[in-house]
């Protein structure tokens, strides 16, 4: 008996593999799900989007997180949707991920189950993370002195405490920023770097100057620099001529012409009225 027993077990076994052969090489070739095209990360300050194409019908995505070194995560399962807000699962910054985008039937997975997939390039939100725009807190323009203050981007991560983390806590002494900044109406730019908050620079004190701030990581071979912060002019010494020149130009010289021909009208007037009473005198005088 133990003969009989033990061969129908291995043929058991034998048919369950079978089985699972034949329902991963089904689902692996079914053609009834399209896979997903054009994957692309979308990383601003760590916050990381997913995105994908096309738009599902008659079926989902489900999206799984690969790490080199980290447990895979699943995001966004069973969703009709074409991205996918990843941020919390690629946390470990320095790691290395690709997302494999499964294109599963409203039915699930089960463990024999391996739907069809696409897989994405690599991404490193250390190395690929855009850093976002400076925020400009306060600047003065003080004689030849230019001061500007700013504040780092912050991210979506936080400390135990619950604030959240800037890109600088997590880039610390990779990260630097550069002052862009040139004379009011005028195309020529200089540039200072700082890993400060403050930048102080030289400039002319009879002019005005703009300026823009940007994050940059020397250290990166692509993506070194970041969004460029909004664009601020300062307005000591400005003047009507600064505020309107053309404007103020025509408006003064429309007074000054009014002003010529005002004069010479008058002069005309006056003459005429002197000449008026030397003939009356004249006359008078010959009529005594």
């Amino acid at each position: 008996m133990l003969p009989v027993v033990a061969g129908g077990r291995a043929l058991l076994r034998s048919a369950l593999l079978l089985s699972t052969l034949l329902w991963r090489l089904a689902a692996a070739g079914n053609p009834e799900l399209p896979t997903a095209v054009n994957i692309t990360w979308s990383s601003i300050n760590f916050k990381t989007i997913l995105q994908w194409q096309p738009k599902p019908s008659g079926y989902f995505y489900t999206v799984e997180i690969h790490g080199q070194t980290s447990n895979t995560r699943k995001k966004c399962i069973q969703t009709t949707e074409t991205e996918c807000d990843v941020t919390d699962v690629v946390r470990n910054v320095k790691e290395t991920y690709t997302a494999h985008i499964l294109s599963v039937t409203s039915q699930g997975m089960d463990n024999f189950e391996e739907p069809p997939f696409a897989v994405s390039e690599k991404f490193t939100p250390y190395n690929q993370t855009v850093v976002g725009k400076p925020e400009i807190q306060n600047y003065t323009q003080k004689g030849s002195k230019l001061s500007v203050v700013f504040q780092d981007p912050l991210t979506p991560y936080t400390f135990p405490n619950g604030s959240f983390l800037s890109v600088r806590d997590i880039f610390q002494n990779d990260l630097e920023y550069r002052l862009y900044y040139w004379k009011d109406q005028s195309s020529g730019k200089k540039a200072e770097t700082s890993k400060s908050h403050i930048f102080e620079v030289s400039v002319d004190s009879t002019k005005n100057y703009c300026f823009y701030i940007q994050g940059i990581i020397p250290s990166r071979r692509e993506n070194r620099s970041g969004q460029e912060s909004l664009v601020l002019c300062t307005t000591v010494g400005r003047n009507i001529l600064d505020e309107y020149k053309a404007e103020v130009f025509i408006i003064i010289a429309v007074i000054a012409i009014a002003v010529i021909t005002l004069a010479v009208v008058l002069s005309v007037v006056l003459c005429k009225r002197r000449r008026a009473r030397a003939v009356r005198r004249k006359e008078h005088l010959n009529t005594l």
